[in-house]
């Protein structure tokens, strides 16, 4: 008998992801932590950190307990999850007309206690965007808590004009190497 898959997310992304490849998780626990960065912290050490310390708030003896988190960062400045429309507009004022990285880490805590990681790694370029398209996308309300004040899947798509890396990752869970992770400490999945 498998034994059960807790997913340490609030995100019903992440939930619908799982689900594209056919993973159902015996229990959703979501997690609160502070997701500020430390001092001097760079975007992949963080987005490493807040995916281990989700994981190990969730945690059970016996069970699975996957875990992700997702960083946008312009260089080495970490965007906020957006919480105010003022928030996402200086957001979407530093993405527009720019490249940017979306990185997304994956923590599997094991039932014996074993712990695998997975850092993905993806590059997003924004159109320059208009003060009409940035007022549209205020107003869809999408950005609300959302990395970067923008999810790839909503409104935001017609702005992206490049992606190298991983669609699954940038969305919140990069569905390949969360295969990986789960066959590789056992977890049955096609």
């Amino acid at each position: 008998m498998t034994p059960p898959l807790i997913l340490a997310s609030a995100s019903p992304r992440r939930l619908a992801l799982l689900a594209q490849i056919g993973v159902t998780p015996d229990e959703v626990v979501p997690t609160d932590i502070d997701e500020t960065p430390r001092r001097d912290e760079l975007p992949r050490p963080h987005a490493e950190r807040l995916a281990r310390e989700k994981a190990r708030a969730a945690s059970r003896p016996g069970c699975f307990v996957l875990a992700a988190d997702t960083v946008v960062a312009v260089g080495r400045r970490i965007l906020p999850k957006a919480e105010s429309p003022e928030q996402a507009a200086t957001c979407l004022d530093l993405l527009s007309g720019r490249r940017h990285a979306v990185m997304t880490a994956v923590v599997l805590i094991a039932p014996d206690g074993g712990v695998s990681e997975r850092l993905v790694d993806s590059v997003v370029a924004f159109a320059r965007l208009t003060e009409a398209q940035k007022r549209a996308h205020l107003a869809s309300g999408e950005w609300q808590g959302k990395a970067g004040g923008y999810a790839i899947q909503g409104h935001a798509a017609a702005f992206i004009r490049f992606l190298s890396g991983s669609y699954s990752g940038v969305v919140g869970l990069p569905l390949f190497e969360t295969a990986q992770l789960l066959r590789g400490r056992g977890y049955p999945i096609a």
